[in-house]
């Protein structure tokens, strides 16, 4: 006697599975593909609102040419393309090319000047031997809370005789030093963005220190390596990213200078309207009214700092390979 199911007693059809489970799991699907983009949609329509739109306005309005008819420009605005006339009168502008030349000049030196001493102060915090460390890490990264507009304030009170006390001490010296005159002023300035941004690279290459693994210090500890060849041979090599990083950070931070030639702008007489770039542009576009060649005047300065970077970028490539 063999078993038979209920099924075949009674005849009946085994009935069909729902369709609508396969259906749930493609609008599951469905809705998780969408997701991501749901979350990035406000981030990215502000994206594109501040930072992608602006740039295409800039380059489109540094081809434009307005005309104003009329004497307050009543009789009507009129815009036409101009070609390459607004950056020609850009770089016809002798104080505009001088501040490029001069911006160079300031990273040249302030640059440089400034990683060393990030890298001294990251190795010297990250060393075996040192004491307080985070206090330390946290009092060189607080000038870099203090906003640029501030920071200048404050050395202004200090470059400024009769108001600084470093006049004092200099003439107990015999020294007479003029912080804001022709030839000092740049470095001034340099003093102030190192005193600002030195502690900012300082934490990046600190970040890249602490990935650096543990048991390489303990194999160049075994074979007896001092602290200087352990810096020059294992921490240099290994932190070289973030030291590209921070260069090519303050190679674009440097085309950028403003706030700083701005403020002491009201106690230097040797810093005209168009000391900086940015700076020349702004004068351009508020002062003269001129807001196509300040487009121009401002796409040649994104231009520069994008060439600079990328030829860094290329020079430390080829040099590692």
């Amino acid at each position: 006697m063999t078993a038979t199911s209920p099924t075949a007693r009674t005849g009946q059809v085994p009935s069909a599975q729902p369709s609508a489970r396969p259906g749930k799991r493609g609008d599951r699907t469905g809705a998780a593909s969408r997701a991501p983009w749901l979350l990035l949609a406000p981030f990215l329509a502000l994206f594109i609102l501040t930072f992608i739109l602006p740039i295409f306005v800039a380059v489109g309005s540094s081809f434009t040419k307005v005309t104003r008819s009329g004497l307050f420009g009543e009789a009507g605005v009129t815009s036409e393309f101009a070609g390459f006339s607004n950056y020609a009168q850009a770089l016809a502008d002798g104080s505009f090319v001088a501040s490029i030349g001069r911006m160079l000049l300031f990273g040249v030196v302030q640059v440089p000047v400034m990683i060393v001493l990030c890298t001294v102060l990251a190795l010297m915090l990250e060393s075996a031997s040192a004491k307080w460390p985070g206090f330390f890490r946290a009092a060189y990264f607080l000038p870099y809370g203090v906003p640029g507009v501030i920071a200048t304030i404050l050395w202004s009170f200090l470059y400024v005789p009769g108001l600084s006390p470093l006049f004092d001490v200099a003439a107990l010296v015999g020294l007479t030093p003029d912080f804001l005159g022709a030839n000092t002023v740049l470095w001034s300035i340099a003093n102030i963005v190192t005193w600002s941004y030195t502690g900012y690279n300082m934490l990046i290459i600190v970040a890249q220190l602490k990935a650096i693994p543990g048991e390489l210090y303990e194999a160049a500890k075994v074979d007896g390596a001092s602290t200087w060849r352990v810096a020059l041979s294992i921490q240099l090599p290994l932190i070289r990213p973030a030291l590209v990083l921070t260069t090519v950070f303050s190679i674009i931070g440097t085309l950028q200078l403003f706030a700083e030639a701005q403020v002491l702008k009201t106690v230097a007489p040797a810093i005209d309207s168009q000391y900086t770039p940015n700076l020349s542009a702004y004068t351009t576009a508020f002062a003269y009214n001129d807001y196509n060649v300040a487009a121009a005047q401002a796409v040649l300065i994104a231009v520069a700092a994008f060439v600079l970077s990328f030829a860094f970028l290329k020079f430390t490539n080829r040099k590692s390979s």
